[in-house]
């Protein structure tokens, strides 16, 4: 329509959920050939949450984490309009999980599906239905990322197993005609067999103990590292000039907690102070397309964003390999 105004998505309310059993680097050390110094140097963490069998499903998870969400932004669930799960490890593969996080939430009016894009997921999801509502087709969209990566690490293995944990994190977007918001998203589909997990369930596979390794999260580790401190800076400095906004201006990068030294590079790379560049990987771990929403639960509940508006940039990387950066406003 002629005059319209454009709308997008203002983050109006967050929750996030973390298993109560905690793994640390002593315990890990347990279980294979590592200590605590080994693991908070290369990585900057110092535990990680993981999940119950019992208790603890992704979908569980994710429908935890979206109550807290929709209970913290005060909405009538009716209202929303969309509900995006981003998973890579769902307990199901069918129906989606935001089938299950909607009846939960009782989100009846809204429309369901999931994304699968590894520790993007989350960033993905929220570009998607940032353009579900400037498309008009809703007002309202819930946005979830959870993940249950200790079901697919191969404790033996301690370039993996040290990395990972569970948990789920969520929010949820209401349009906004005054919300600032940018995007890019890219792939390099020909690099991707540097992260790679095999599914069990392939006809004609004979079922070897290479083939069971391939079940479990295999990763060129230096790979990927080199790929996100090369690519991560890149990317934002792309949003940044595209959004016509200088690095100064942003108040909080938010990155997806992978890696410590991967965080500190890009902010050296920025030129940016590091207390711009907020962390909890020492507490969690890589919780893949949770790690985002997990944080950004965190910020809100430390009152970080306080009452002004502040600019921040959410950018991730993973397998794919897929990478992407947002410019909103909190």
């Amino acid at each position: 329509m002629s005059g319209a105004t454009t709308s997008y998505g203002r983050v109006i309310g967050i929750g996030s959920y973390l298993p109560k059993d905690i793994l640390t680097n002593d315990d890990l050390a347990k279980i294979v050939e590592t200590n605590d110094e080994w693991i908070t140097e290369r990585t900057g963490i110092k535990q990680r949450h993981i999940s119950d069998p019992k208790t603890d499903t992704t979908e569980s998870m994710a429908v935890e984490a979206a109550k807290r969400a929709v209970a913290d932004a005060g909405i009538d669930p009716a209202k929303i309009g969309l509900v995006v799960v981003a998973s890579t490890t769902p307990n199901v593969l069918f129906p989606v999980l935001s089938a299950a996080v909607q009846a939960a939430v009782d989100a009846d009016n809204a429309m369901c599906f999931d994304v699968n894009a590894a520790c993007p997921g989350f960033v993905t999801a929220f570009v998607t239905a940032q353009n579900y509502i400037k498309s008009g087709m809703v007002d309202c969209a819930l946005v979830v990322g959870s993940e249950n990566l200790t079901n697919y690490v191969d404790f033996a293995d301690r370039g993996t197993c040290i990395l990972f944990g569970d948990g789920a994190g969520a929010c949820v977007l209401q349009a906004d005609p005054d919300i600032r918001y940018d995007a890019i998203m890219h792939a390099a589909g020909k690099r991707r067999e540097c992260m790679r997990c095999e599914s069990y369930m392939q006809k004609g596979v004979e079922k070897t103990e290479e083939f069971l390794k391939s079940n479990y999260i295999n990763m060129d580790g230096q790979t990927v590292f080199k790929f996100a401190v090369t690519e991560v800076p890149r990317i934002v400095e792309e949003l940044l000039s595209k959004s016509g906004t200088s690095a100064d201006e942003i108040d909080y990068f938010i990155l997806h907690q992978a890696n410590r030294r991967i965080i500190e590079s890009v902010a050296k790379r920025l030129k940016q102070p590091i207390e711009k560049f907020p962390m909890n990987i020492q507490n969690t771990g890589n919780t893949s397309s949770a790690s985002i929403p997990i944080l950004l639960d965190e910020m809100k509940k430390n009152g970080d964003f306080g009452n002004e508006k502040k600019k921040i940039i959410m950018s991730s990387f993973g397998a794919g390999l897929l990478w992407n950066a947002v410019l909103t406003e909190l």
